[in-house]
């Protein structure tokens, strides 16, 4: 890095130039361009330009036997034990304390070091990301391993596909041990959700009705009790989808993350009533501001609009059913649940236990800069539904400690490896005393590492009702 910046010096007359600083591995260096992109067009024709002036530049200062792969991890890393640096670096450490790999892999910034060891001191144990193993004939994990049923190539058959709920594995640990991993199925007939846990949860839908006087619904909830004024927060007569908590009595968590009151404090006025799971989701405020689309498609047995002031009535009494697209009511189909003791929802893993796994892992970054507050959100909501695709489409990371993985992109290992929750606070028995100088004291239920995916859109402005 000292040598590609003092290049860097030499060439500064040039109008496109690079800068490089340290990275988490010590292995890795980051590069940006030495001036930051424009709002013009013309500014367009730079990046791609400035990506290969930094790879090329970069190539310059390699080894004869040194390259710079084209992959978000490292392949190599953590299988090779001692043997795995150059200079060779002793497995362990006092800031990993990892069984594959040691400190010296992590770049001696003072930062990075300090974020390994807080990461996993504030978990009280070493990070635990399991992966799901690729299967077939040649890997020994899978030797006489039972065939894919059905007739296709997914898990289940068909064109199913296998869901890795990355975060949610403690109890597959705890039964299991570390080289297995929970996995799941899109082919899964009913709504449900896992919990950390690993257990599946059904969904229910649930209408808003809270009957107290000048109220129009109710405010989010972060966690119970902490109450966030997000412009789309459920009026009367919208339902939402959750489940009930079963260690917060009276409380529901919603599919978006935030949580809502079943009925007031004392119990007497019910604010959310459950309905038939054949009704839409609706949010008004959604529709106003135009995120969402219509919903409330319940028809009459002639194929007409339900008159306004029946919804209610018939969603309580469950009768108001699903449209679907040949405007034919229908209802949804109902199955049972495999458990994880299930062959098919049990695979091999690859069990990486140290931050830089996640760190470690390669990628590309974008900062933004907005306007205002207004643009900045709205960019946020949209990079919401584009990064996953661009993650998709440039998925790098087939390799995990020298294994092949089934899994192609990296967000579910950094996800795991920088999860620095305790066990209370991924739902599991914890005997530790709370830690009042932790957020909740290192009790409250956190249902998300906080590196994950977002669970709310947060752009507020509105548009214009009558396109």
């Amino acid at each position: 890095m000292d040598e590609l910046n003092r290049k860097e010096k030499s060439h500064s007359e040039g109008v496109e130039g690079c800068n490089w600083v340290p990275e988490y591995g010590a292995w890795m260096v980051e590069a940006t361009p030495n001036r930051p992109y424009t709002g013009f067009t013309t500014d367009l024709l730079r990046v791609e330009r400035n990506m290969r002036l930094r790879r090329k530049r970069m190539l310059t200062v390699l080894e004869e036997d040194e390259i710079a792969p084209t992959v978000s991890a490292f392949p190599l890393l953590g299988a090779m034990g001692d043997d795995g640096t150059v200079p060779a670096t002793p497995v362990g450490g006092p800031l990993t304390q990892s069984d594959y790999l040691g400190d010296g892999v992590i770049n001696p910034h003072p930062r990075f070091g300090k974020l390994e060891a807080s990461t996993r001191q504030r978990r009280g144990e070493n990070v635990n990301s399991r992966v799901p193993l690729y299967r077939d004939e040649k890997t020994p994990e899978f030797a006489g391993y039972d065939a894919y049923s059905g007739d296709g190539d997914g898990c289940c058959g068909g064109d199913s596909l296998q869901l890795w709920r990355y975060g949610k594995g403690d109890a597959v640990a705890e039964k299991y041990g570390n080289n297995y991993v929970g996995v799941g199925c899109s082919m899964s007939t009913i709504d449900q959700e896992f919990e950390d846990s690993g257990s599946p949860v059904t969904l229910k839908k649930w209408l808003v009705d809270v009957q107290c006087e000048g109220c129009r619904g109710l405010f989010y909830r972060t966690a119970p009790d902490v109450i966030v004024p997000d412009a789309d927060w459920p009026r009367n007569g919208d339902i939402v989808v959750g489940h009930e908590i079963p260690d917060q009595p009276g409380w529901i968590r919603l599919q978006n993350g935030y949580y809502l009151p079943m009925a007031s404090d004392d119990g007497k006025t019910p604010f959310l009533h459950q309905v038939s799971t054949r009704a839409h989701v609706s949010n008004t405020e959604k529709k106003k501001i135009g995120s969402s689309s219509p919903l409330f498609r319940g028809t009459t047995s002639d194929g007409n609009a339900l008159p306004d002031g029946k919804d209610l009535a018939l969603l309580l009494e469950g009768n108001l059913a699903l449209a679907t697209a040949d405007n034919t009511s229908t209802s949804s189909p109902k199955g049972d649940v495999d458990t994880v003791e299930d062959s098919e929802k049990l695979r091999a893993a690859i069990h990486m236990d140290a931050t830089v796994f996640g760190f470690g892992c390669c990628c590309l970054q974008i900062t933004f800069q907005g306007k205002d507050l207004d643009e900045s959100r709205f960019m946020y909501d949209q990079l919401a539904v584009m990064a996953p695709i661009m993650m998709a489409l440039t998925a790098s990371t087939p390799v995990l400690r020298g294994r092949l993985a089934d899994t192609d992109a990296r967000w579910g290992v950094i996800s795991e490896c920088c999860d620095d929750r305790t066990k209370a606070e991924r739902g599991r028995p914890n005997p530790a005393p709370s830690q009042d100088e932790l957020a909740g004291k290192g009790q409250r239920r956190i249902y998300k590492s906080r590196y994950d995916s977002i669970s709310a859109y947060i752009y507020q402005g509105a548009v214009n009702s009558k396109e």
